[in-house]
């Protein structure tokens, strides 16, 4: 499956939950990595080598589809762990 279409089936299970929208936001923001204005070419996506790395540790294979389930079941869990934070 194609990046864009794994993160078009997420956000659209995403728009389904408008409970998980501040979520979401905020897990974005927390991958961005810091300075990222000052490497060239600019862009605010983590780099590959992280995202390869997240891959396999949750799924074995580098180019394995993500469910959207699993990005919605990753941002109820950061929500819950968020709120014993507190």
């Amino acid at each position: 499956m194609r990046p864009s279409v794994t993160a078009r089936a997420a956000a659209a299970a995403l728009a389904r939950r408008p409970d998980l929208w501040v979520t979401a936001v905020d897990q974005a923001w927390r991958f961005v990595p810091r300075g990222w204005w000052r490497r060239w070419p600019p862009s605010p996506l983590p780099p590959p080598s992280y995202v390869r790395f997240r891959l396999v540790t949750m799924y074995g294979d580098p180019e394995g589809p993500v469910a959207p389930a699993d990005v919605i079941g990753y941002l109820e869990w950061c929500r819950r762990m968020r709120g014993l934070a507190r």
